[in-house]
């Protein structure tokens, strides 16, 4: 046997307000949980594991105690896609904690290894894209996951299997109740269909909208000190960055933190000085200091919004976490929601 898996690009999901039915698409739904870490596909051989990101960047040195695991539990070479994740708590009482998933991130060799040991990480599978010499990609999900039953039949802590249904009512409930276990929400999987690396086959239905936006510039708070308000983007199908709002409401000390944190994303001309770019003025902006300080587009964060209009969030949007786990160029606008067009005339009737 010589299996040596090329990671794939994720499957991904788009974004629909509610539980589907499980006759959306032709062959039905299997639901499941949505678990909040890191999304990670795990490449294990035989002789060496490989853990590659949803943004293509690798894991596998910030997680010493998976590869330990894999290396020892998997009963033979195999490509599973799924999520790290860690949990925090006394047993019967644990949630996942996003926080303590994140701090896993960090460049120093040390700091990896000691949290490896105080908040060690689980690895939940989803889907099996290889086993052995099989690629198993162009197989429907039903199958997928039948062989991913197999092949972790016994397998123990930290490598889990995700429970699924193919019942509505029930992924329903998940959605309300495993909230409060520090899970986000439920993704549905067309069964008859095969892995479709880096499109939006699923669907994921979450407790609030969500969005992966890129820093790309900030505005300097009107008492002259820190960070007034963080400008964001999106990449649109030509692969350009387009503005698509702010985030604001820091407190005093998080706004001057803010500036530290992001000098070294500051765009800076020959002579080394900031470059200032403009924001598009439009009638309640005309007397407004419109300028803000340019970022390199490469801290990716998570924020949460009501509405798009246009290319724009309607509103300001929220702050929800940082997400070092992603890569900036794979925040596009097709992970948003889309409304389905109504008629005002119907409305008023």
């Amino acid at each position: 046997m010589d299996a040596v898996y090329e990671i794939p690009a994720p499957m991904l999901a788009k974004s629909v307000p509610a539980v589907p039915a499980p006759d959306r698409v032709e062959g039905g739904l299997s639901y499941e949980p949505k678990w909040d870490g890191f999304r990670a596909l795990v490449a294990w051989d035989g002789t060496g594991v490989e853990i590659g990101s949803r943004g293509s960047k690798p894991l596998t040195r910030y997680f010493p105690e998976l590869v330990e695991a894999f290396s020892r539990l998997l009963p033979g070479p195999c490509l599973l896609d799924g999520e790290i994740v860690v949990a925090v708590g006394e047993p019967g009482r644990q949630r996942l904690d996003w926080s303590a998933l994140s701090q896993r991130i960090h460049p120093a060799a040390s700091r990896v290894a000691l949290l490896s040991e105080t908040t060690p990480a689980m690895f939940i599978a989803f889907d099996l894209l290889a086993l052995g010499d099989d690629d198993l990609q162009d197989e429907p999900f039903r199958q997928r996951r039948a062989r991913l039953e197999e092949l972790l039949d016994g397998v123990a802590h930290p490598i889990h299997l995700t429970r699924t249904t193919r019942d509505a009512a029930l992924a329903d409930r998940w959605l309300a109740e495993f909230e409060g276990a520090g899970l986000d929400g439920v993704v549905a999987k067309p069964l008859a269909q095969p892995y479709a690396p880096g499109k939006r086959t699923m669907f994921k239905v979450k407790h609030a909208r969500t969005a992966d936006v890129v820093a790309v510039g900030y505005r300097v708070h009107k008492s002259g000190e820190g960070v007034g308000s963080l400008l964001v983007g999106l990449y649109d199908a030509d692969g350009r960055i387009r503005n698509v709002g702010g985030v604001a409401a820091w407190s005093d000390v998080r706004r001057r933190e803010l500036v530290d944190e992001l000098a070294p994303l500051v765009e800076r001309d020959e002579e080394g000085a900031t470059v200032v770019g403009e924001t598009d003025r439009s009638r309640f902006s005309a007397s407004k200091d419109v300028s803000f300080v340019r970022l390199r587009p490469e801290r990716v964060l998570e924020v949460r919004y009501d509405q798009l209009e246009g290319e724009r969030f309607r509103h300001t949007v929220q702050f929800e976490r940082w997400r070092p786990d992603r890569d900036a160029r794979s925040c596009t606008f097709d992970q948003l929601e889309t409304v389905t067009a109504y008629d005002l005339g119907d409305v008023l009737d």
